[in-house]
């Protein structure tokens, strides 16, 4: 009686044990889905912060273009048109179609400042154009860092066994933030 009251306390006592190693596995991939999903996050909110720091830029660029050439109104409002779709864009998708745009815009802006030798020579111009600059050096940096995290991420989601976690709880990829469509091109310039 005892050799079998001490096998089944040893039965339980294993499946016990692997409840608790099953769980605390559970535990463990759930809270590292979790890390990687708030890093996606916060890396996305970097690249927001980025596209917005350019977004203020531009009006003050616009602004010292304008004193120059005065008669291109039509690219001040296709910036101001793209600025705005960008300020409400709310998914990656929205946010890469409107900073194609507003991509497109600037180096057609820039495009035009070429033509007017006292505005390239301008202070506030330079200075501008700088911060333009590395502001898109930033932009860039943070696409990237975001894609990463994204891999991350994904790779995650896909891998046996956190996989059995990420559909038990519902977690969906995310998407990359591509490159802007057409940029390989030069922009049309017309006067």
């Amino acid at each position: 009686m005892k050799k079998r009251t001490g096998m089944i306390l040893g039965v339980i006592g294993g499946i016990l044990l692997l409840a608790i190693i099953i769980v605390g596995w559970g535990i463990s991939t759930y809270n590292g889905i979790v890390d990687t999903k708030t890093d996606v996050e916060a890396k996305a909110g970097a690249v927001r912060a980025d596209l917005q720091r350019r977004s203020d830029l531009i009006p003050n660029l616009v602004e010292t273009v304008k004193g120059y050439a005065a008669h291109e109104k039509e690219i001040f409002t296709e910036i101001a048109d793209a600025r705005a779709k960008l300020a409400g864009a709310r998914t990656i998708e929205e946010q890469e179609a409107a900073n194609a745009e507003v991509s497109g815009a600037l180096s057609r802006l820039l495009a035009i400042a070429e033509n007017y030798p006292d505005l390239k020579a301008n202070q506030n111009f330079i200075n501008l154009q700088t911060q333009l600059e590395g502001t898109e050096n930033r932009i860039n940096v943070s696409r990237k860092d975001y894609n990463n995290a994204v891999k991350e991420y994904n790779l995650r989601l896909r891998r046996f066994p956190s996989s059995i976690i990420a559909g038990m709880y519902g977690f969906k990829e995310a998407d990359m933030f591509e490159g802007d469509q057409g940029i390989e091109s030069t922009p049309d310039v017309k006067f």
